[in-house]
C-alpha cells in the first residue's frame, strides 16, 4: 500500500512538473532571476522574525540607526533607497513601537535627528541573533561559503556600478 501511494505522488508530480509553464527567456534574465531570489529571501526573513514583526526595510533602519548615531531622516532614507512619503510613514511605525525616536536638530531645525531608543536596541539584538542563526545561517548552507563571498561580490558590484 505505501508502494501505491509512493507511485501516485511520483505521477502527480510528474504530471505537474509537464504542467509547469515554460519560462523561456525569463530563466536567463538576471533581474527576473534576482527579483524572484529576493522575493524567497524575503519570505524567508519575514518568517525568521516573525516574532519582532520587522520588515527587512524596518530591520535596515534598525542596524543604520545603530551604526551611525546622529543622522537625520534624509541621510537614512536616501541611503536605503527609501522614498521619503515611504520613509515617513516606517518611521512613524517604529515610533509608535518605541523602538526609535525623531529629535529635532540642534543645526537645523527643518531636520529630525534620528536615534534608536533603548527598546529599540533590544529588538535589535534580538534580531541580529535570529538573521544570523537561522535567516543567513540557510543562506549560507544553501549556496556555501565560497560562492556567498562571490555573490555579495557580484550584488555590491550592480549596486555601486550599474
Amino acid at each position: 500500500m505505501a508502494e501505491s501511494g509512493k507511485a501516485r505522488k511520483e505521477s502527480a508530480d510528474a504530471a505537474s512538473e509537464a504542467s509547469a509553464l515554460q519560462l523561456g527567456e525569463l530563466s536567463e534574465l538576471v533581474g527576473y532571476l534576482l527579483k524572484r531570489a529576493q522575493l524567497r529571501i524575503f519570505e524567508d526573513f519575514l518568517r525568521c522574525v516573525a516574532p519582532l514583526q520587522l520588515t527587512p526595510a524596518q530591520f535596515s533602519v534598525l542596524l543604520l540607526l545603530d551604526r551611525n548615531p546622529g543622522r537625520n531622516q534624509t541621510e537614512i532614507a536616501n541611503t536605503l533607497g527609501i522614498l521619503r512619503p515611504n520613509f515617513v510613514a516606517m518611521l512613524d511605525g517604529l515610533e509608535s513601537r518605541d523602538l526609535c525616536a525623531r529629535v529635532r536638530s540642534a543645526n537645523d531645525r527643518r531636520s529630525h535627528i534620528l536615534e534608536l531608543t533603548d527598546k529599540g536596541r533590544a529588538v535589535l539584538a534580538r534580531a541580529k541573533k535570529l538573521v544570523a542563526s537561522k535567516h543567513e545561517a540557510r543562506l549560507n548552507e544553501l549556496i556555501g561559503p565560497a560562492n556567498r563571498a562571490a555573490l555579495l561580490a557580484m550584488l555590491t558590484k550592480i549596486a555601486q556600478d550599474f
